[in-house]
């Protein structure tokens, strides 16, 4: 097969991620507004193209006040950041379907490469006749290496935000006309 446009179906999609709270448990969250420009075969992704675009305002905790500290200077700093974005590098066949895609992450103004384990999860017809493929992706970033280190020590000892921050996303693509 050759490399076809593909349009993310955002219905269909999700961008989450969780992190240590407290030292003791995980909070998750997603981004609800986000983007793609895919051109691939599905069926090998190692010639592929892939950019993404995340809105960091759209961050979601389930908690408005946490978000609203997400979305201020402390965290992303949407005012001078408004976007997250990758772009692939280099995708490597790791197994049957399944990819370390590595490429530039760029959050708050710092550029940084990032590999991310994809799974190639399909491809088929909707009801409707139109072409879709879905992926899943995996991985972590440490936050502190694009500058969003704001913490707060514990009485306990330790931080309250840990610095790992684990990245899972669910793409639904149609083929684009």
């Amino acid at each position: 097969m050759t490399k076809t446009k593909w349009a993310i179906d955002a219905a269909h999609s999700s961008v989450d991620f969780s992190i240590r709270h407290m030292m003791i448990a995980n909070v998750k969250g997603a981004f609800h507004n986000f983007n793609a420009t895919i051109e691939a075969d599905p069926t090998d992704l190692t010639t592929a193209t892939i950019e993404f675009t995340i809105e960091t305002s759209s961050v979601d905790t389930r908690s408005k006040d946490r978000d609203a500290h997400l979305v201020s200077a402390d965290f992303f700093d949407v005012e001078n950041y408004p976007t997250m974005t990758f772009r692939s590098t280099n995708i490597e066949k790791t197994d049957d379907g399944e990819y370390n895609v590595t490429g530039d992450l760029t959050l708050r103004g710092t550029t940084r490469p990032e590999t991310f384990a994809v799974t190639f999860e399909g491809q088929g017809k909707d009801p409707w006749g139109n072409e879709k493929v879905g992926f899943s992706a995996t991985g972590a970033i440490n936050r502190s290496d694009y500058g969003l280190t704001w913490n707060a020590a514990l009485e306990t000892g330790g931080v309250l935000v840990g610095d790992k921050v684990k990245i899972n996303l669910q793409i639904q693509a149609a083929k684009a006309e």
